[in-house]
């Protein structure tokens, strides 16, 4: 488009001839100006310094030099006389929006007439503005600013070229639209102190929403509001349209024709009709005053950055609409499959587009509804995109959907970018690795997240604690655990009752009485839980394990006190602790009592009795349990087969002992070190010395070393040539 040809012949002469044109008082250019008075050198032509010295030394062109001089209005030397003050206090609300165009006008068509004319002083630019604006009012005073920007604004002034017309055309386009969106803003303002959206915004904060989410909820609630006063603002004016209609109609026809209207209304209606609704036109002259031809000065360019910024908070910029060849691209995108590498068509995308932070996140929202494995690849491709504007919140929400799935590789391979370029784990960051390492047992890494939060200051919650606590329990350190459960009661953080049975069941396992014993008290007295029978079925277990049985049964008589009903687990650990110190009789008493008491024993309970009557020789009770446990119908657990070897081994019975040994071969990683030593025992015994140095190869094997009695029992064996017989498997 070539700008030299926006004006016409007759308007490039008007610029240097304006002195010796005289206005009409009562023309609307004439008052537009005639308020503002400017002392301002002559008006150079933009072709030639010959057509401004062609009139400016001519006498008789002096006072229309004045004249005109009065029509250029500027920002820095506007200076009001007291009747275009006092016209201004009754300026009515529709001259302010007059104004505000004008004035949107004359800013933005200023920099269109300098980009076009660049060698043109500033006086000749506002001679070029004063031509523009006078057609433009004399437009609108025809039918207003819809005048304007309507069908007849396709068809320019005799002044005016088409190029110069339609670029007048868009800039008004532009201008009213910007206006449009102002006032959306500014309602929106009124709609975001409103008190319905504060009470949702106090609720979401007290429910734990935080950040960017909770301020894009904040505009969404307002936004339905505005939405739905605007809808019932229509209804009512649509509702006083037709009362008006209504009563003109009555008055200019009578009640039948009135009646034969509203028929043919209801027709029309039900036919699929609208009708429509415009604002009545404007009569007089359009009366107004334009600001700002004037903004050179470097602080309006400060000032129009801030409100640009603001605009941005207060209303969310919107993704650029995709079409053409950019929308067959995304689809390519979209269609990508896992192994294939995205970051051509990422470029191409980039190159169509140009698109910003808010288009990025509208094309990662897509890919994570469709294939999250390429939303992955995409999202760490857009940390490194200047365009993207990565910030340490993208880095912990890429951590965090990448930890959820367990791809640790891929979380450490971010971390490392974030190390490189100089970036360091926030603490959301640090909790969720802390969360991740500790459900991958990975207990060094978890500590070294854990410690890098206290060192930014953050005080870890009840769910962090847990999640390290369990995390030391998982790599058997439950002394590392128990001293975080101390750490959270010194700072009044009440542990969970799951964080007390955890290190109760692992204390327990390892038959550490003592420390058990501290665990369960401090579950009842500090943390203030009650007891149930599962914590005390474990206090009895820990006891009957380090084979005190006093005390063991201390806790059971506690289960009964406190009317608690034992079951049978609980039962069989007591008869274990009798076990150790080989107290048949007391067991058998306890047994009877509970008898009496309506308690049938179970599998658990079999087991124990079992396993000590091998061990007595009582071969013949011992089987009498075994079928009792064979009418129960439950498995019998894996420990029952060492006390099923040992009793066939004893008897003679080769093809059962043969049976109950490859049982025990087949499950080696579930056998501790007693069950080998029972088994190489019972081998040597019974004079199969050849199995027994294979079962002492198998205990090599698990890492257990042969405790010294049964080491000397097994090399007696070998040198009292009893190594003859040995267990032969069917083939």
């Amino acid at each position: 488009m070539n700008w030299r040809c926006f004006f016409s012949k007759n308007t490039v002469n008007k610029i240097s001839k304006l002195n010796g044109r005289a206005f009409n008082q009562q023309s609307s250019a004439y008052r537009c100006f005639a308020a503002a008075s400017i002392s301002s050198p002559p008006i150079p032509h933009p072709l030639g310094p010959h057509h401004g010295s062609s009139f400016s030394n001519c006498p008789k062109h002096n006072k229309s030099d004045n004249r005109f001089c009065r029509w250029i209005q500027t920002w820095g030397q506007v200076k009001l006389d007291d009747d275009s003050s006092s016209h201004l206090e009754c300026e009515s609300e529709d001259d302010a929006t007059m104004n505000e165009f004008l004035s949107r006008f004359v800013w933005l068509m200023r920099k269109k007439l300098t980009a076009a004319y660049p060698e043109c002083d500033k006086d000749t630019i506002n001679g070029m503005l004063v031509i523009i604006v006078e057609n433009v009012v004399s437009e609108m005073e025809k039918g207003g600013l819809q005048q304007v920007t309507g069908r007849g604004a396709s068809v320019p002034p005799q002044d005016f070229s088409e190029d110069l017309w339609r670029t007048v055309w868009d800039i008004s386009n532009i201008v009213l639209q910007d206006m449009e969106k102002e006032k959306k803003k500014e309602k929106m303002k009124t709609f975001l102190q409103s008190e319905d959206v504060k009470e949702m915004y106090r609720f979401a904060g007290e429910v734990g929403i935080r950040g960017d989410m909770l301020r894009e909820l904040r505009f969404k609630w307002a936004r339905q509001k505005m939405e739905k006063s605007d809808f019932y603002e229509s209804l009512e004016r649509m509702r006083k349209g037709e009362a008006q209609n209504d009563s003109q109609e009555k008055d200019q026809w009578g009640e039948e024709d009135v009646a034969g209207k509203e028929l043919v209304a209801d027709d029309n209606l039900l036919e699929g009709k609208q009708t429509s609704f415009s604002l009545p036109k404007r009569h007089g002259k359009i009366k107004y005053t334009i600001y700002g031809l004037d903004l050179s000065n470097p602080k309006w360019a400060k000032v129009a950055d801030k409100i640009h910024e603001s605009s941005k908070v207060m209303w969310p910029e919107e993704p650029k609409p995709i079409s053409n060849k950019c929308k067959l691209v995304t689809e390519k995108i979209l269609s990508l499959k896992d192994e294939d590498d995205p970051a051509p068509l990422l470029g191409e995308w980039k190159d169509l587009l140009q698109p910003s932070r808010i288009d990025w996140v509208a094309l990662l929202d897509r890919l994570k509804e469709q294939n999250s494995h390429l939303y992955f690849k995409v999202a760490e491709y857009l940390l490194s995109e200047d365009s993207f504007q990565a910030s340490d919140r993208d880095y912990s929400k890429l951590i965090d959907a990448l930890a959820k799935e367990n791809r640790l590789e891929d979380v450490e391979r971010i971390l490392k970018n974030m190390n490189d370029r100089g970036i360091l784990p926030d603490v959301i960051t640090s909790i969720i690795l802390i969360k991740m390492y500790c459900k991958a047992g990975n207990l060094s890494r978890a500590k070294e997240a854990f410690d890098s939060c206290k060192a930014h200051g953050f005080q870890p919650d009840v769910k962090l604690y847990s999640s390290m606590i369990m995390a030391y329990l998982k790599a058997n350190q439950p002394k590392d655990g128990e001293s975080l459960m101390r750490e959270m009661e010194t700072r009044g953080i009440k542990p969970p009752k799951e964080m007390f049975m955890a290190l109760l069941q692992l204390y327990t396992k390892v038959g550490r009485a003592n420390e058990a014993e501290r665990i369960f008290s401090a579950l009842q007295f500090t943390g203030g839980y009650s007891l149930d029978l599962e914590s005390l079925t474990l206090i009895v277990e820990a006891f009957a394990k380090a084979g005190n049985p006093q005390r063991a049964m201390t806790y059971f008589d506690q289960i009964l006190s406190l009317r608690h009903k034992p079951d049978d687990r609980c039962t069989a650990n007591v008869i274990a602790a009798y076990q150790k110190r080989d107290l048949l009789d007391q067991a058998i008493g306890l047994l009877l009592r509970l008898e009496e008491e309506g308690f049938e024993p179970g599998v658990a309970t079999y087991t124990v009795l079992v396993e000590w009557f091998s061990k007595l020789d009582l071969l013949e009770e011992a089987e009498q349990l075994l079928d009792k446990i064979a009418e129960l119908g439950e498995t019998p657990p894996f420990k029952l087969h060492v006390s099923l070897c040992d009793m066939c081994i004893k008897s003679g019975a080769e093809k059962k002992a043969l049976q109950a040994l490859g049982v025990l071969e087949s499950k080696l990683d579930e056998l501790e070190s007693e069950d080998f030593e029972r088994i190489i025992k019972s081998l040597c015994d019974g004079g199969y010395v050849q199995d027994a140095e294979r079962v002492h190869g198998l205990m090599k094997s698990r890492g257990f070393v042969l405790s010294e009695r049964v080491s000397v029992n097994l090399l007696s064996s070998k040198s009292m040539g009893k190594n003859k017989k040995t267990l032969t498997r069917e083939k």
